[in-house]
């Protein structure tokens, strides 16, 4: 009798730890593993520079905030975007303080912003706004992958905080190598974002972006990545960060 119990529990047991493999991973799981595969949760010490369009963005980490800027040149002036995010805008015309309008601000604000957060992803994932959402795996290029939906709160969502985005991360690697996005300003459409050049600098991984739409109107982003595998998209630009620099800060978070 005993033994038969003993078996029993044993049967319990193990049908318990295949249901428990078995089971999808949560989605800040999967976050959690990207961001630790990619290096970035370093960016919340580090400065971090890098050029994109002959203009020069900056992230200063400061443990729970960030400082962005932008610097761009003309030939007899040089402009200096500072933003910090929930707080303030400032730019400055050859060193001299410029007034901006409230609207005129918000929108340097979000064009800065929208720059370094493509750069720092994974690692904004986990921003308080962000609503994540596990769909299941997905096949990409032959590739298997766990796909992710994010919405955002309109409170700390920024301006577009109707858009809808969808994340690929390998499932034995955690690497973020796809995203698209649908978006509903200037008439709204679809973006398909593919990861190429890779490289890792102080430890962070950095990449480049081919950014796609599609072909016809009628493809929907639920299914882009199946458009993607079948051609039904057309290259729109490179997205291309260069001359990038990590220091990190001495500010012990």
């Amino acid at each position: 009798m005993k033994s038969n119990i003993y078996i029993l529990f044993l049967l319990v047991i193990i049908i318990s730890c295949k249901t428990n493999n078995d089971s999808p991973p949560t989605a800040e799981y999967i976050v959690n593993k990207a961001i630790e595969v990619s290096g970035k949760d370093a960016f919340k010490h580090s400065n971090v520079s890098f050029t994109f369009r002959n203009k020069k963005y900056t992230s200063e980490g400061h443990c729970n905030h960030y400082i962005y800027s932008r610097v761009s040149r003309k030939p007899d002036t040089l402009i200096k975007d500072f933003y910090e995010p929930g707080k303030s805008f400032k730019r400055y015309i050859n060193d001299s303080l410029f007034q901006v309008a409230d609207t005129t601000a918000q929108k340097y604000a979000e064009s800065i912003n929208s720059v370094h957060y493509f750069v720092q992803l994974p690692y904004r994932l986990n921003d308080k706004a962000v609503n994540k959402t596990y769909i299941g795996l997905d096949t990409i290029k032959n590739k298997t992958y766990h796909q992710l939906q994010v919405t955002f709160d309109q409170k700390g969502g920024g301006t577009d905080f109707q858009d809808v985005y969808m994340y690929w991360f390998g499932k034995k690697d955690y690497k973020l190598d796809y995203l698209a996005y649908s978006f509903v300003v200037n008439g709204g459409g679809i973006r398909f974002r593919e990861a190429y050049n890779e490289r890792y600098i102080d430890s962070i991984r950095f990449v480049d972006y081919r950014n796609y739409k599609p072909k016809l109107d009628d493809i929907k982003l639920q299914n882009i990545s199946k458009a993607f595998n079948n051609n039904q998209l057309e290259l729109l630009s490179k997205i291309e960060n260069k001359k990038i620099q990590v220091e990190k800060s001495k500010e012990k978070c």
